[in-house]
């Protein structure tokens, strides 16, 4: 993952100090300044930061309670629940469920969020995958809509639900990346979605199937 230029990042952390004062390490090759935002909410983003990374107890009102005016937002939180993390990557951020990432994970979620990929730790995308089994399971709609894609397809919308972007998709399948964005163009045209964050939630039985 490659980046024009090392970025600006601010950590919000509400309710007690940020757990990982080994990062960014300072050679870091992504993250070249942070800013602690002073509690108590709102949190008031200030010019220049490129990244938010807001860790708090409570992620759906921890999101509400940041002015970030478009900047990206990861959030970190505790809760594994289908509905939590659907409201917070309906919101427009990642969600990193605590405990299950690493560093390097943090990294390139902060890195993908500036080029528009909205990241899930694997703990996240399971909780919506078992929410959508639960909710629906003799629910055959959403098998219909997976089969609307091709096998390719599928195995785009597979590496896209866990945060990847076209870049890291076409290295992991060996496709350039132009041919990954030209197979996501016809992936949302046929999920009927509005762009990558509808589609995952429509691909992981997290978001109404339309038109089924």
């Amino acid at each position: 993952m490659r980046t024009s230029r090392k970025l600006s990042v601010a950590l919000a952390c509400p309710e007690g100090p940020w757990p990982h004062p080994d990062w960014p390490a300072p050679d870091d090759p992504y993250v070249e300044r942070v800013v602690s935002l002073s509690p108590p909410p709102p949190f008031r983003v200030p010019d220049g930061v490129d990244v938010v990374v807001l860790r708090c107890a409570e992620p759906v009102d921890g999101l509400r309670e940041l002015r970030a005016d478009g900047v990206p937002v990861i959030v970190i939180g505790p809760d594994r629940d289908a509905e939590t993390i659907v409201e917070v990557f309906r919101g427009g951020a990642g969600y990193l469920v605590e405990g299950d990432y690493c560093t390097c994970m943090l990294s390139s979620a902060v890195v993908g969020a500036t080029i528009g990929h909205t990241y899930l730790s694997p703990a996240a995308c399971a909780a919506l995958r078992e929410g959508a089994r639960r909710a629906s399971p003799e629910d055959t709609a959403l098998e219909r809509l997976r089969g609307r894609l091709s096998p390719r397809e599928r195995q785009i919308m597979e590496l896209l639900s866990t945060g990847l972007g076209a870049q890291e998709i076409g290295l992991r399948l060996r496709l350039s990346e132009k041919t990954v964005r030209n197979n996501l163009s016809n992936i949302y045209a046929k999920l009927d979605a509005r762009g990558s964050t509808d589609a995952v939630l429509r691909w992981l039985g997290a978001a109404p199937v339309l038109r089924i």
